[in-house]
């Protein structure tokens, strides 16, 4: 059973009660009168991370994936509880070392601390994080409007090559190689934007599974359908060289996931202020797209200039 499918007929009936927890259709709980927005992820070692060989690296991801929740909700997280689970090899001293170092390194870097947390033996390693942020509001999704503009923040697609690089399913030289890698472990995260975020947009979402599905989860329960054009979606220099050598199509990598960048939409007339603000924090912002009405045809061009997919 699929995910949304599973909360749907087994998890959303015991939140009725609850509007914090908003109908379990967003990737955060948010109480709006104590100001409260909590988020919960877990990880599984060859799943969500290809294995523990780096410790250090993997818990740096682990630890920015979790924290994006809060982050593309225009929210500035303020406290994360780590549990994991694993044998004595996963937790040993050398390792726990690095982890500590890395966390450390984290809490320095997005004003962050720990809160707590639990360790119990298994045989298969995982990690669960829940974040805490503090917030008089949040960008919601199924807000979007008729019309709006759909930007993303950063490059994607660098994370995805950069798993495929690690997994040895791709050849390219070293000094790429070592790019995408990097890619892969240090996702790049956007506070600064995030906290504009909140004045500029009418629903936000991050890229976690690929800008397809987070799109259609954005809007997922409204009648609207969209129109992306694909020379539009921001990608590396160092990606475009791999598709120019037709080793990859950009419409693969830009739809598996993993980027954690932040997509959103907005009115047409936040145009120039978002360009400004991008412009002013330094941050690369695209337009990548447009809401459009459900009666709006849809159809896929990939070989021209843009596409369209439905999203009801």
């Amino acid at each position: 059973m699929h995910e949304f499918e599973l909360i749907k007929k087994y998890f959303s009936p015991l939140s009725l009660n609850n509007k914090s927890s908003l109908n379990l259709n967003d990737d955060i709980f948010f109480d709006k009168s104590n100001k409260l927005a909590v988020s919960v992820d877990t990880y599984v070692e060859g799943v969500h991370f290809i294995n523990f060989k780096k410790p250090e690296l993997v818990i740096k991801k682990i630890l920015r994936s979790s924290i994006s929740d809060l982050i593309c909700k225009g929210i500035c997280p303020k406290f994360y509880f780590i549990s994991g689970s694993g044998d004595r090899k996963s937790f040993s001293k050398t390792n726990l070392k690095k982890i500590s170092n890395s966390l450390r390194q984290e809490q320095k870097k997005y004003s962050i601390n720990i809160g707590g947390g639990d360790t119990v033996y298994s045989r298969k390693l995982s990690f669960t994080i829940t974040s805490i942020g503090f917030s008089k509001k949040i960008i919601y999704r199924n807000k979007a409007k008729i019309g709006d503009d759909i930007y993303v923040t950063g490059n994607l697609g660098d994370s995805y090559i950069g798993l495929k690089v690690l997994k040895k399913k791709i050849k390219i030289n070293k000094r790429l190689g070592n790019y995408f890698k990097k890619k892969y472990y240090y996702t790049e995260l956007n506070i600064k934007f995030a906290l504009k975020l909140l004045s500029l947009a009418n629903t936000s979402i991050d890229v976690s599974d690929g800008l397809f599905t987070d799109l259609d989860k954005l809007i997922n329960k409204q009648k609207l359908s969209y129109r992306l054009y694909l020379k539009d979606v921001p990608i590396s220099d160092n990606l475009k060289k791999l598709i120019d050598l037709k080793l990859i199509k950009k419409i693969n990598c830009i739809s598996k996931g993993d980027d954690y960048q932040i997509l959103f939409t907005a009115k047409p007339s936040k145009s120039n202020i978002i360009k400004k603000i991008g412009k002013t924090l330094g941050v690369k912002i695209s337009k990548i797209g447009k809401i459009c009405s459900p009666s709006h045809t849809s159809e896929t061009l990939p070989f021209v200039s843009f596409f369209v997919l439905s999203a009801f």
